[in-house]
């Protein structure tokens, strides 16, 4: 296991905000100009954004990419809607719409895409409906299969009943294998994503996003499998073996549903290995993005 991307070279992060239609988008960003476009889609834990998912990912491959990564309107610093929906796939419309209109205010005909869990769930609807719009695709600990609610990714859903810190700390510690080898980033995401949770628009969002029944919320959002067989883009497939926040089963899922698809299994790992394999990570996304693409 390698430290987390601190061997490598990295490059500055710029935030800034992005009036997409219909609603206003929070955006980290770097390597602005580089050829080669990746956009980073994150996951569905209370206080999730961009930053706080990627926050290693992004200098490091902003040294060769330009790497984007949006907070999905609900979450962080993007938008909040004052009477938000709870319907699960009114939520999907509000996100493909953010994301492509982000494209075409950025003017970016095609980019890459990267997924984690609930990310990788918004990445295959994308490619569905916008397929001109994606070249490859890299979904890590992804959702969007049938997939059996887990205790951790139930107790997620739990957070804003009684929010703090602590209960913040022991959801992030439950991403990684070996929590007490990432102490020092499971202090930063934590604390990252309990500021933004803090904001009780964000815990307003977050209870329209997942209310109702946890499993019936990722039923909906599943992509059928007549849908996930004609998605043509090559894809990436990155688990760890030890996740218990979305089992490993979910990729093998995918694996026998996607046409164009490897899989790569990090052992001792759990939901988020571009923590925990950064360096490997980062290598795998270079490799898969410019290297297989030739």
């Amino acid at each position: 296991m390698t430290s987390p991307g601190r061997n490598e070279r990295i490059a500055q992060v710029h935030n800034q905000d992005v009036a997409t239609k219909p609603f206003r988008t929070h955006l980290e960003r770097a390597g602005a100009g580089n050829r080669e476009a990746i956009l980073f889609l994150h996951g569905s834990g209370p206080g999730a954004s961009g930053w706080s998912n990627w926050l290693r990912a992004l200098p490091a491959l902003g040294t060769s990419f330009d790497c984007l990564a949006p907070d999905f309107v609900g979450f962080a610093s993007s938008e909040h809607l004052d009477h938000p929906p709870t319907d699960p796939l009114a939520w999907v419309d509000i996100w493909v719409e953010q994301i492509t209109s982000l494209l075409d205010v950025l003017d970016i005909e095609r980019t890459n895409l990267v997924g984690n869990s609930m990310g990788g769930n918004i990445a295959l609807h994308l490619a569905h409906r916008h397929p001109g719009r994606f070249k490859r695709i890299a979904l890590m600990g992804s959702s969007g299969v049938p997939l059996k609610i887990t205790p951790k990714l139930g107790a997620l859903r739990g957070f804003f009943s009684e929010p703090s810190a602590e209960r913040m700390s022991q959801i992030v510690s439950g991403f990684f294998y070996n929590p007490e080898a990432f102490s020092e980033e499971i202090r930063t995401v934590a604390r990252l994503r309990l500021e933004a949770a803090k904001d009780p628009r964000v815990g307003r969002s977050y209870q329209a996003i997942f209310s109702g029944s946890p499993q019936k919320q990722l039923d909906a959002r599943a992509l059928p499998d007549e849908v996930l067989e004609r998605i043509e883009h090559p894809c990436l497939l990155i688990h760890g073996r030890d996740d218990m926040i979305v089992p490993l089963g979910t990729s093998l899922y995918l694996l026998q549903k996607l046409p164009k698809v490897q899989l790569h299994v990090y052992g001792r790992a759990g939901h988020w290995t571009q923590l925990e394999y950064a360096d490997s990570f980062h290598n795998l996304l270079r490799r898969f993005f410019i290297e297989d693409a030739d």
